[in-house]
């Protein structure tokens, strides 16, 4: 089983993304930094606040009145709470009563569990022994969990600007990027434009430095590839001008030499002979008029003049009536009234090769006995030519394939090129119009093709 291969991320999601993610972690970096220095910053003039109330109350004999702390004031709002000890270790008295921490025996900062399972984490300064054996000692009391709260609030705080920044930055990035690939979007719609016919490349000079090596291969790429096509186009223009001669000769000769042909088997080979000839001459033909058209520039705008559409249908079937005739096809025509003045601008000569490769293609394809009708008549308001024939149609499978150089739908009846329709469509676009292929049916009256013509868009 063939994987289908997954399309490559678009170039502006993958940078929308990483600026977004390297946003957020900007977001995440100041509000880190912002903790730590303002844990440690803060925390250091918290402490040196502890120490100062402490020692205030170190070395007095007789214990102050202290205001009585509720156990809110101490883990919601971060109050100091003081004890106060004799000199032997005995509870003196303390600002609250909530929280049991008992007389550190080393002084300095320490942080000491305390409360039901050992749970809450207090930070505590004890104040060194003063100079009079029978001082006071001397303990301040913290709430750990309001300290790291007070420092998480800040670094929020500190990321939170970033933070109500990000929908404006996205939006600035997303007007950024969208800028930066305006001009892979214009080099895209410049490549889309390109084809064999077009002589400039695209102008480095217009896109973004990055891509310019990009734009410059490109340019070589396409410079080879329309040298390789002048070089084919060339061939094939100068081979089929060179076949034309001697086949031309052998055509004339064969036609000399069926006036001696005996009845018979020979005069059944002699004829496979003749259809050979011709099917040779009808695909010089058509090669010469595919260069021919190639050569004047695949869309390319026609020399501008008014042709009557009626009269040249009229004339492209006179064409191919003593071949209807031949093959005992009804090759008809019908004209709406209306439209017998209808024109189109283009080159007569080639609005002709369309009609004559279609109609071509419905008597070579329609079995003797048949019908084929050309129709100029209007359908939704707009001027179309339909020519309808009697054949077996196409398979729905390939049939916008047939308008491929030399392909044939399987089961097509031999003498055929392959470039008919490819010279149809062709000379059909250079004049705006497009050809429509659709098998009939019983909405149709009947089995076989229609082949229409209108103006595209």
């Amino acid at each position: 089983m063939n994987r289908v291969p997954r399309r490559a991320p678009s170039l502006r999601r993958r940078l929308l993304v990483w600026l977004v993610l390297l946003h957020l972690l900007a977001i995440v970096a100041t509000a880190w930094a912002s903790y730590a220095i303002y844990d440690r910053v803060i925390e250091g003039l918290r402490d040196d606040q502890m120490r100062t109330l402490a020692e205030s109350y170190a070395g007095h004999r007789e214990a102050p009145s202290l205001p009585t702390l509720p156990a809110g004031a101490l883990r919601e709002h971060g109050a100091l709470a003081v004890q106060l000890w004799q000199a032997d270790g005995r509870a003196l008295v303390a600002a609250s009563a909530a929280v049991a921490v008992p007389l550190q025996a080393v002084a300095g900062f320490a942080d000491v569990p305390a409360g039901p399972g050992r749970a809450e984490r207090w930070r505590v300064y004890t104040a060194p022994p003063g100079f009079a054996a029978d001082g006071l000692r001397v303990q301040v009391l913290q709430s750990e969990a309001w300290r790291h709260q007070r420092s998480v609030q800040r670094a929020l705080i500190e990321g939170l600007p970033i933070a109500l920044l990000l929908p404006a930055a996205l939006a600035l990035l997303w007007v950024i990027v969208w800028s930066a690939s305006r001009a892979l979007r214009a080099v895209a719609a410049e490549v889309a434009a390109q084809d064999e016919a077009s002589v400039d490349g695209l102008p480095p000079e217009r896109v973004p430095e990055e891509i310019a090596p990009l734009v410059g291969a490109f340019n070589s790429l396409l410079g080879r590839l329309r040298d390789a096509l002048a070089t084919q186009r060339r061939f094939v223009q100068d081979a089929a001008h060179e076949l034309r001669t001697p086949v031309t000769a052998i055509a004339l000769q064969v036609e000399n030499l069926r006036a001696h042909m005996p009845p018979g088997e020979a005069q059944e080979r002699f004829a496979l002979l003749e259809a050979g000839v011709a099917r040779t001459r009808h695909l010089l033909e058509q090669l010469l008029r595919l260069s021919r058209q190639e050569a004047a520039g695949h869309g390319a705008a026609p020399p501008a003049q008014r042709v009557p559409l009626a009269p040249l249908l009229a004339e492209a079937i006179a064409q191919f009536a003593d071949r209807a005739d031949r093959r005992r096809i009804d090759l008809g025509f019908v004209a709406d009234p209306a439209l017998a003045d209808f024109a189109l601008e283009g080159e007569a000569q080639e609005l002709r090769s369309v009609f004559d490769n279609l109609i071509d293609n419905a008597l070579r394809h329609t079995a003797p006995g048949s019908t084929v009708d050309v129709r100029l008549h209007r359908v939704d308001g707009a001027a179309v030519v339909d020519v309808v024939d009697d054949g077996p149609g196409i398979d729905e499978a390939v049939i916008e394939r047939v308008f491929d150089r030399f392909f044939r739908a399987p089961g097509a009846a031999a003498g055929g090129s392959g470039l008919g329709l490819a010279i149809a469509r062709a000379a059909a676009s250079r004049h705006g119009l497009c050809i429509e292929l659709r098998n009939r049916g019983p909405q149709d009256g009947g089995r076989g093709l229609v082949a229409r013509v209108r103006r595209a868009g």
